[in-house]
This record gives C-alpha cells, structure tokens and sequence, in this order.
C-alpha cells in the first residue's frame, strides 16, 4: 500500500473523529458494547445467588479463556475512555456555539441523568479501574485476603467492607442514570421518536436502567444484609 493512499485514510479518520457526526456514531457505537457487557457481566455476576460452586465455576471459565478476556477489557476500557471523550468534546462544542450564557438556568427539556452524563463517565470509569484491581487483580484488597480461583469468597469478603460497598452502590447508580440517558438516546437515534410512542420509550429507558441497577446493587446489599455470606 502507497504512502499517499495511507496518508488518505488517515485523513478520512481524522476527519470523521473531528466532525459531529463522527463523535456522535464513535458515543453510540460505543455505547452499544459497553451496554452489552454491562448485560452480561449483571447476568454472570448474579449467579452468586445460586452458591458458591455455580459462581466459582463461572469464574473458572472466565480464567480458562484469560489472554482473550484482557483483550476484551482492555477494549472496552478504550471504549469507555472514547465514550467519554467524544462526549465531553461534544459538550464544549455545543457550549461554544452558544457562547452567551443564559440569565437564569432553566433544566425544562433537560433530565437529571442528562445533565449529569458529562461527570458521571470519568466518575464510572475510576469505578471499573478500581473494581479489576480489587476483584480481578487482587491488588487492591482492603480488609480481606483475596483468594485466587475463588471468586465467591472474593466478592464476599470485599462486600462485606461497607465503604467498598457504598463505593460500588453509588458508582452503579451513576451508570443507572448514565444507562437512563443513553438508552433513550439511542432510540431517538434509530427514529424511534414520535409523540405517541415517546413516553413509553422514556417509561422503557427508566425501567431498563431500574432493573441493571437493581441487579448490580443486590449483590453487595445481600452481602451487608447477611443474605449472602461465606
């Protein structure tokens, strides 16, 4: 391949990462694999309800395919870093075309989970860094040994840390609200905005991220609560 025709595609990427659109489709097909994931991973997680050999053996088959699943994590961090890049460049850029401040901040068409996506992105990625060094990595281990292959006596004894949990309670509902706005965004993106069906799809976005985060959080409540334990 010439240099030039290298030279060119470059170019093209360059400039579809610097126009609108482009950020836009790079936060939703990012978006898309980090919703898929967050799926997945509830799924896998909430097998800790069925005992520690059901997750254990979860755990093993995620062990068993080890280099794969970095690459994996090592993509969807480079996702989430994307994500979150191409969203706050798309804030400073909206900001700039209306450089004249409102007199007084009105928030009528806007969400709380809107407002709050521009923070909440770097807030949840800190989360997921912490969350592979404590229960992934075992490097970072407060108040309990980490035990390699165990995963259900890992998750437990990292729970049962009240501030690890609170920690993961309050960055989960974080992603809640993020998933609320995401969510509803992608169906206006696919066309799925009319007024007939707008409120329902709005019902659909909250009940869906209602029910990831109930999903996640249950898991370090019935830990504190003694539901689950060692």
């Amino acid at each position: 391949m010439s240099t030039t025709a290298v030279s060119l595609r470059q170019s093209r990427a360059a400039a579809f990462w610097y126009s609108t659109t482009g950020k836009k489709i790079v936060m939703a097909i990012t978006g898309a694999m980090l919703f898929l994931f967050v799926i997945g991973h509830m799924v896998g997680n909430l097998q800790i309800f069925e005992g520690r050999e059901k997750l254990n053996a979860y755990g093993h088959l995620l062990h068993s395919l080890s280099e794969p699943l970095w690459a994996v994590r090592a993509v969807l961090i480079a996702a989430i870093v994307l994500h979150i890049i191409a969203t706050v460049q798309l804030a400073l850029r909206n900001k700039a075309a209306r450089p004249v401040g409102y007199s007084r901040r009105e928030a009528i068409n806007s969400s709380y989970a809107s407002r709050t996506m521009y923070w909440s992105g770097p807030i949840v990625l800190a989360f997921v860094i912490f969350h592979l060094l404590h229960l992934t990595a075992g490097i970072i281990v407060p108040g309990a040994a980490f035990i390699d292959g165990d995963v259900y006596h890992n998750v437990v004894s990292g729970f049962e840390v009240w501030w690890v949990s609170v920690w993961y309670i309050f960055a989960i509902c974080l992603l809640g609200f993020h998933l609320r706005h995401g969510i509803w965004s992608m169906f206006q993106s696919v066309g799925l905005n009319h007024p007939r069906y707008t409120p329902l799809l709005k019902q659909a976005a909250i009940w869906i991220a209602a029910i990831i985060v109930i999903g996640y959080i249950s898991i370090p409540i019935s830990v504190l609560l003694g539901l689950v334990k060692e």
